[in-house]
């Protein structure tokens, strides 16, 4: 068992439920993908969506950063953007006779890319550093980014007109890429006679504040592993690398993130402990959009690695 105490963790509960109700009046029939986002944000993790245009992706993502009560800002991707346009720049003033930076949208806790995959790939580089290090260096100058600062971004099918494929540097910053999908029947149908859901947002009231959502994540850092999971977690990897179904394997920064998120992950079921089954369960979320194949095979990554690799 971990070291958190029982009052902890019942506050932790508490919490944690108060958002889940909030995100699922708003993100209908779509409980286990706001657990994971969830989770990816407490873990301390970047979140990627995709999905096709009108399936929830922007609702969800502007729904978390209300509900978490973090600062916001959001940019949208185009193939014009450029990376001063995210990073900030500096102006000259006649007056002062100096430059004065002019901070981008990046310096916020909460970054929302829309459409993540619509700009170029000299954009899209301007985050590797901001999302691996918590810091941009701009002319020259290392500038740190506030505290907690994630990344949550929407991707359209590479298949679409104008979007480019994110470069695998990028993909494997993001610890999860969750996949919408269409909403069931019974939930399309809640849609169409309730509100509209931009109007539902703009409703939605500020759950916890930042400190809490700090306390939440230290949290999350206490909850204890077993040997077998570091076990479990260490044979995926190693199948990942030597395996010929792969071009290439997971790397050391996709370990420790799936770590993070089952721990996270494991808060939602009650308990201050990690299962190898949280392993099984957020894997496909963590591995998919990172592993590559290298036989023409009509399975995803993660389905080869769960019918490899057991748990010792």
């Amino acid at each position: 068992m971990g070291n958190i105490s029982d009052s902890a963790m019942n506050d932790a509960q508490v919490k944690l439920n108060n958002i889940l109700n909030v995100l699922n009046s708003v993100v209908v029939g779509k409980e286990k993908q706001i657990q994971w986002a969830v989770s990816c944000l407490l873990s301390g993790g970047h979140l990627l969506v995709e999905g096709l245009p009108g399936e929830g992706k922007t609702t969800l993502v502007q729904s978390l950063a209300a509900v978490l009560g973090l600062s916001y800002r959001r940019v949208q991707f185009t193939n014009d953007l450029l990376p001063s346009d995210i990073l900030g720049v500096s102006m000259y003033s006649r007056e002062t006779e100096s430059f004065t930076f002019h901070a981008g949208p990046i310096f916020t806790q909460f970054l929302m890319a829309d459409e993540i995959n619509r700009a170029s790939p000299k954009t899209q580089s301007a985050l590797l550093e901001a999302m691996a290090e918590r810091q941009v260096t701009i002319e020259g100058e290392t500038r740190l980014l506030p505290v907690p600062f994630c990344v949550v971004a929407t991707q359209n099918p590479i298949d679409q007109v104008g979007a480019h494929a994110l470069p695998e540097s990028q993909l494997d910053r993001f610890l999860i890429c969750i996949r919408l999908g269409y909403m069931d029947r019974k939930s399309e149908c809640s849609v169409l006679m309730g509100e509209d859901r931009q109007e539902l947002i703009k409703d939605i009231s500020q759950v916890i504040i930042t400190e809490e959502f700090i306390q939440l994540q230290n949290i999350v850092k206490q909850q204890h592993c077993s040997q077998a999971v570091y076990d479990y977690i260490l044979d995926i990897a190693e199948f990942s690398r030597k395996s010929k179904y792969f071009s290439h394997g997971l790397s050391s920064r996709s370990l420790v993130g799936l770590l993070s998120i089952a721990k996270a992950y494991a808060l939602f079921h009650k308990r201050s402990y990690v299962l190898p089954e949280d392993i099984q369960e957020l894997l496909p979320s963590v591995i998919d959009h990172r592993l590559t194949l290298n036989v023409p095979e009509d399975v995803l990554p993660s389905e080869i690695v769960l019918s490899h690799v057991a748990v010792s």
